[in-house]
């Protein structure tokens, strides 16, 4: 229809998707980063919902399409349809609450269980403005991220505080993957390297990717 016109004016559509503990405010990281919201008063997320952004990448026009569920483990039998064509994951977890910390490790398991060895992992230490109240040191985080080659960040969606950085990272450096597969794959020209609108963006097979430790600051 030509009324959708607009809307699909993109060079790539990537999903990402949000996981770990409930209430670690990964529904406020969403909201955020697609709508420049913040709800106090945010319920528990029932069942899935997702929101699109677009963002411009090295001259690319990119669609992401954010995904977010409840972390509670009634609604686990979602994941495999959750997952499913996932090229880059925000793994959140609550400064403050050190629980939802140790279980980053379980939610990373259930991740690489569901998705391309290559998908594009950000660690997010989120609601950072508590910093009265923080049970989970930066260097933790970042030791963690160090030992899993996971990217880290620390946000607060209250206070607007690195979310934009974290979701623009993630998404720059898919589109990084996908641009060098084409060049290697002899791709002459960008028009080739685009996929058909909602077609999943296959990242395997693809080596020696180094992923720095950015954003800590």
């Amino acid at each position: 229809m030509a009324g959708y016109r607009a809307d699909d004016d993109y060079d790539y559509l990537f999903k990402v998707v949000l996981i770990g503990d409930s209430g670690v405010g990964k529904s406020n990281l969403l909201s955020r980063f697609t709508k420049n919201e913040f709800n106090l008063e945010s319920k528990s997320t029932i069942g899935v919902e997702f929101a699109t952004r677009t963002l411009n990448v090295d001259g690319k026009v990119i669609k992401a399409q954010i995904w977010d569920t409840a972390g509670q483990e009634r609604y686990r039998a979602i994941t495999s349809a959750y997952y499913r064509g996932a090229v880059g994951a925000l793994l959140v977890y609550d400064v403050t609450r050190h629980a939802t910390f140790e279980n980053v490790d379980r939610w990373l398991k259930e991740l690489k269980n569901h998705t391309d060895s290559n998908i594009v992992v950000m660690l997010v230490g989120n609601k950072s403005d508590l910093r009265h109240l923080v049970a989970v040191p930066t260097e933790d985080g970042k030791s963690y991220a160090e030992r899993e080659s996971l990217y880290f960040i620390e946000t607060s969606a209250l206070e607007a505080v690195n979310v934009e950085k974290a979701f623009a990272e993630v998404l720059t450096q898919i589109y990084h993957i996908v641009s060098k597969k084409a060049v290697e794959g002899g791709e002459n020209g960008s028009a080739s390297a685009v996929p058909a609108q909602g077609e999943k963006i296959n990242i395997k097979d693809e080596s020696g990717l180094n992923r720095i430790k950015c954003c800590s600051s």
